[in-house]
């Protein structure tokens, strides 16, 4: 029998495939990061996970590939962590690549590659539903058709750092990328 965090280790990685093992540490948002690193050690001898990509990923099997999109959403979920359940949050539907529930309101994080502004479009958004748009850079917002929700823009910038430092931008951006 698996313990509870176990079930939730293995139930991310099933629906995400393989993230950093930074990020499934953090999300394990209860547990101390050395408990937390236990627990995946005692997974992977117990082979229900594996290393992946020389062991900087955790996934279910050793050769899955990691979706840079997604892994990109996972760090804008991780922002909110702390008000988000273990199980609320999974997939979204395309183009978004994860939607989560914060305090009884839906959010879908939409990671957007430069010349790929069109993909907003694609959007249908719903009662109750925020969209977060993670842009290479922030000028980008300028350039797309936002759907009728409430929107909030971010980047996630990697500085030679482990976890990247992740900024939000609210909907009124000005010309030199400030919010």
């Amino acid at each position: 029998m698996l313990l509870t965090d176990e079930q939730y280790v293995i139930k991310w990685l099933s629906q995400y495939g393989p993230l950093p093992k930074t990020q499934v540490v953090r999300l394990l948002r209860d547990k101390s990061p050395t408990t937390a690193e236990r627990l995946l050690t005692r997974m992977k001898r117990d082979q229900r996970i594996a290393d992946v990509g020389d062991g900087y990923y955790l996934g279910l099997d050793p050769y899955c590939t990691p979706d840079q999109r997604v892994i990109l959403a996972v760090w804008v979920l991780l922002q909110f962590i702390d008000r988000v359940e273990p199980l609320a949050h999974y997939p979204a539907t395309y183009p978004s690549q994860l939607f989560f529930l914060k305090e009884n309101i839906g959010y879908e994080i939409v990671v957007l590659y430069e010349g790929e502004q069109h993909l907003a479009k694609l959007l249908h958004p719903q009662e109750d539903l925020k969209y977060i748009f993670v842009v290479p850079k922030i000028q980008m917002v300028h350039q797309l058709v936002l759907p009728r929700a409430p929107c909030l823009f971010s980047t996630v910038e990697f500085q030679g750092q482990e976890e990247p430092q992740v900024h939000f931008f609210a909907e009124e951006v000005s010309g030199n990328g400030t919010a």
